[in-house]
């Protein structure tokens, strides 16, 4: 799908970005993982595997909260390969970007006898746009974030695009814009 390929895009593109916002720390060195585990490969809509110094960023984006298998099971299938493979610290984050009111969006962990595994979960339309405003790779998110004037957000969208001063740079990032910005505005 579009969506998913628009933020594995950006998401390797700036992955200092996404580490800052999601992890809430400066990063030293960013590897980017292969998005299959060993094992039967993970079918998944977008995964990205971000390794810095200490511990893996695993993001896995959404549109839909439907899923087989269902996304609590795959998240912890997912940091038990990660865990088995690379031996560190793995924080894993499901970035839904379409606004539903399906109690899937709102699952953050998989439960099962004797099993419980927690991830983080975000919803875009409930996440304040400030801190996507404030940089490049996370501008095309800030127009899925929490508004009540969806125009009005994207055209301080479009401000900061424009301000992008790398053309090739403003013309990818204005791209992704105009396709997540489809999620919200087309609905």
């Amino acid at each position: 799908m579009t969506y998913d390929n628009t933020l594995k895009y950006l998401v390797e593109q700036f992955p200092d970005q996404f580490v800052r916002w999601l992890l809430g720390s400066e990063p030293d060195e960013i590897q980017i993982l292969k998005t299959e585990l060993s094992l039967e490969p993970i079918r998944a809509d977008a995964v990205t595997f971000l390794k810095t110094a200490s511990q893996i960023l695993h993001l896995e984006v959404q549109t839909l909260p439907t899923s087989t298998p269902p996304l609590p099971l795959r998240m912890l299938d997912s940091w038990v390969r990660l865990h088995r493979q690379y031996g560190c610290d793995i924080e894993q984050v499901v970035i839904f970007l379409k606004p539903t009111t399906s109690e899937l969006a709102f699952a953050e962990q998989f439960t099962a006898r004797n099993t419980s595994h927690r991830y983080r979960v975000i919803r875009m339309w409930e996440q304040p746009p400030e801190p996507l405003l404030s940089a490049p790779g996370l501008l095309p998110l800030a127009t899925l974030a929490q508004t009540d004037s969806p125009q009005q957000l994207l055209e301080q969208v479009a401000v900061q695009v424009n301000m992008i001063e790398e053309k090739a740079r403003q013309q990818s990032i204005t791209a992704c814009v105009q396709l997540l910005a489809g999620l919200i505005l087309d609905s």
